[in-house]
């Protein structure tokens, strides 16, 4: 499978597992007459595409890196990439509204990469060259230790750190519009005519 496929295949069970605790939550949560921002009308998608856009919560040396592994992860090809999604601008808008414990883990997750670059390559990971950026990632991409046969568990936090960075970015470029359009959106909110009810007053069987 190719690389955008795994990361698709692995986006779409994770949404589908996380949201189901959040849709049962919403049935039995009693429901507020204010309107939300998107129901208001508000286009956040406009705000990030900005020209002065500016991060809420990144720092500025954390928003490079965020670009730089972000286009590794997914490149341009026939279709946009993470880049042209603007998948790190989505992410920081996310983070600014996450929980303490949830912006820490990014930024852990984060920083773990920035570390390992400089343990090895003795740069920040967005400095490093195209070869050693794919060298550092290919390392993390795979745990090490543990073992199918003796049933083993690994205990990798370089691998840890990556798939959590992989999913965050994946769930980010797919949620936008250039992702959502190679899962096969064709930006209609609507298909065809909008038809009401045709039987009688009183008669819906």
């Amino acid at each position: 499978m190719k690389r955008r496929e795994l990361i698709r295949a692995g986006v779409l069970t994770g949404a589908a597992a996380a949201l189901r605790p959040t849709l049962s939550m919403a049935q039995n949560t009693p429901q507020s007459s204010e309107l939300t921002p998107a129901q208001s009308g508000v286009d956040a998608s406009k705000d990030l595409a900005a020209t002065g856009w500016k991060p809420l919560f990144l720092g500025e040396h954390q928003n490079e890196t965020l670009i730089v592994l972000s286009d590794l992860i997914i490149p341009a090809t026939d279709t946009p990439g993470a880049k042209e999604a603007l998948v790190n601008r989505y992410i920081d808008l996310v983070l600014a509204a996450e929980t303490h414990e949830n912006q820490r883990a990014f930024l852990n997750s984060l920083g773990y990469l920035d570390g390992e670059s400089i343990r090895r390559y003795k740069a920040a990971f967005r400095y490093l060259s195209r070869e050693d950026q794919d060298d550092l990632l290919h390392a993390l991409a795979y745990p090490r230790g543990g073992s199918e046969w003796t049933g083993e568990a690994a205990n990798d936090p370089g691998h840890t750190h990556f798939e959590q960075l992989k999913q965050r970015i994946g769930i980010a470029y797919y949620s936008s519009q250039i992702g959502t359009r190679e899962l096969g959106w064709d930006g209609a909110f609507a298909h065809g005519s909008y038809e009401g009810c045709n039987h009688s007053e009183g008669n819906h069987k």
